[in-house]
């Protein structure tokens, strides 16, 4: 080949590998994201912690998890309300308990309800939780304090008082699902390497309030100093390096993971990398052997340092499947075979 031909033969390579890069570039714009989603990439990450106030999420140990497509907020009182219309879905607060499911309750419990916090009055010793905690007839989504509230002004907030089967209910109707327990820390960590927020190291860096916390003292005076004494709409708070709103404060939320105080122990013990991990095969808590529960993440307006902390990325909650509270939501994910399949499906 001559230099003539061969300069000809480089300016033809030239043109079809940019013209290689332009497709490729345009497919990938045109690829858009799930409504209303936001991609975490896979990867590596520390997880757990090493506060004293969380034995349960000690020690940090290196896991790794696919990347993945996750809400960019709470789902909405307005979402799970298209969603109510859409199916006639009734959520477990709205049905009354049976004398099967609590053979001992006597019948003038058996009542449609859910949890509410009623703060007292006055100061209280924090080591009963039932002096802020009452069963509320009437409480469910649709009245988070009970009969005499309505979600008027309130339709961009989280929903609340939804039980593990509530939120399960949801994810399939959107085509979706709940995070594992790892895929939530992933994303609430943002990027960010063992912070203890998920923002970074300080709790109101240039005093500005970064999520809806406890103010005051705890649990019977909420100040609202960062604008809110209850939930407050999505969003309301800056976003983290991935994009997503509220994955500190406002609501805990449902994780997929069946709850035991020793799980991080266990993967840390097994060595290495825990990839995807799922969660323990079954669930104990020490404080009320013999009753399941799964896992929540990323505490709420009610979390405080005075009494819990837990809207650090490692910190940990659970909760009862069948157990909704007025501080309680979820949001979803989806992997990109499933957004893949959906938009196939179109």
């Amino acid at each position: 080949m001559t230099s003539s031909q061969l300069s000809v033969f480089s300016r033809q390579c030239c043109v079809l590998l940019l013209a290689i890069v332009s497709v490729s570039s345009a497919e990938t714009q045109s690829t858009k994201p799930p409504p209303g989603m936001v991609w975490i990439p896979g990867g590596e990450f520390w997880m757990g912690s090493d506060e004293p106030e969380f034995p349960d999420a000690r020690p940090w140990h290196r896991v790794y998890v696919d990347g993945f497509w996750m809400d960019k907020t709470e789902v909405t009182n307005a979402q799970f309300e298209k969603f109510v219309k859409a199916t006639g879905y009734i959520t477990v607060a709205e049905k009354a308990p049976t004398k099967e499911e609590f053979p001992t309750a006597p019948p003038e419990n058996l009542v449609a309800g859910s949890v509410v916090f009623t703060p007292p009055d006055h100061r209280v010793p924090l080591d009963d939780h039932l002096q802020w905690w009452s069963y509320v007839k009437g409480a469910n989504w649709r009245h988070p304090t009970g009969p005499g509230s309505d979600l008027k002004g309130k339709e961009e907030n989280p929903v609340v008082h939804i039980a593990y089967e509530d939120a399960l209910a949801y994810c399939k109707w959107a085509g979706k699902r709940l995070p594992t327990e790892a895929e939530f820390e992933r994303a609430a960590r943002g990027g960010l390497d063992r912070k203890s927020y998920v923002w970074g190291d300080e709790f109101r860096p240039g005093g500005k309030w970064m999520a809806n916390t406890f103010q005051g003292h705890f649990p019977d005076k909420n100040t609202g100093e960062d604008g809110f004494v209850a939930t407050a709409p999505v969003g309301s708070f800056p976003s983290n390096g991935y994009g997503l709103f509220d994955m500190a404060g406002n609501v805990w939320e449902w994780c997929s993971d069946w709850y035991r105080p020793d799980y991080y122990q266990t993967l840390a013990d097994h060595g290495g990398v825990a990839r995807n991990p799922q969660g323990p095969s079954d669930s104990f808590d020490p404080s009320e052997p013999g009753t399941k529960k799964r896992v929540h993440k990323g505490g709420s307006f009610l979390c405080t340092d005075q009494y819990c902390k837990r809207y650090e990325p490692g910190g940990r909650g659970k909760g009862e499947p069948d157990t909704g509270t007025n501080h309680l939501g979820f949001r979803c994910v989806m992997t990109q075979t499933t957004w893949e399949n959906h938009q196939e499906k179109k």
